[in-house]
């Protein structure tokens, strides 16, 4: 198994978050986590990656327990995060974006290079040396993956990759998950948007108040309208 959660309780102060969260992805997966807004979804990710610092439970990637490690020693072991807010470096061009990022290849994860990035985004490799704070959202999005990527990742955390993109640019990124899929990365995304999550993910979990709602796969989440109503509807 590439990631297993069990027991996954997070606070904020004296605010209980996560509730006895538990999820696996499996090698080469694309797993979504869907949810409401303030369902639990992002502080999820950061749990995961210890960037919250009240939690307990247990986190294994690739069968070591990573539940005490500090963010930056998980992400040498190659867990990639995505967060949702981007961070782009934006008084850096594309290309040095994508160098603050790199690390050398590591066994059993797929290396990437910046022209292999170019490919996967096209739209960055026609702007290489634009600054990052003259890039659209869609485009920094990319650029935030991309940058992740050049870490030579085994497993990524995308925080709702397709969040206020417009629809051409959603499928792009539809596609390009997709081709991290054959490349053999294991992918998580968080995603209020199910239409999406369908096109890319193999298996879903919902969450909703800190809990674990559902989980199945695509094909038995569509089976389960009132499932569906409950918890994804607005």
């Amino acid at each position: 198994m590439k990631l297993s959660i069990s027991g996954l309780n997070s606070f904020y102060g004296r605010a209980h978050i996560l509730f006895d969260v538990g999820f696996e992805i499996g090698e080469g997966e694309v797993v979504a986590l869907l949810g409401r807004n303030g369902a639990g979804k992002s502080t999820t990710f950061r749990s995961i990656v210890g960037l919250v610092a009240q939690r307990r439970g247990q986190i294994l990637f690739e069968g070591v327990d990573v539940s005490r490690e500090a963010t930056y020693e998980i992400a040498r072991r190659g867990l990639g995060y995505v967060p949702e807010d981007r961070r782009v470096f934006t008084e850096l061009t594309v290309e040095e974006n994508l160098e603050v990022g790199r690390q050398p290849p590591r066994a059993g994860a797929p290396t990437w290079t910046p022209e292999k990035l170019f490919a996967l985004f096209p739209n960055l490799g026609e702007m290489r040396g634009r600054l990052g704070g003259r890039m659209s959202g869609g485009e920094q999005q990319m650029l935030t993956i991309s940058r992740t990527l050049m870490g030579n990742p085994s497993l990524v955390l995308l925080d709702e990759p397709s969040e206020g993109l417009a629809p051409k640019i959603v499928e792009q990124m539809a596609d390009a998950i997709l081709s991290m899929k054959r490349e053999g990365l294991s992918v998580v995304l968080s995603e209020q948007n199910l239409h999406f999550a369908r096109l890319i993910s193999d298996r879903a979990y919902i969450i909703e108040k800190g809990r674990i709602r559902f989980s199945g796969t695509i094909a038995e989440l569509e089976a389960n309208p009132d499932i569906r109503d409950a918890y994804l509807s607005v």
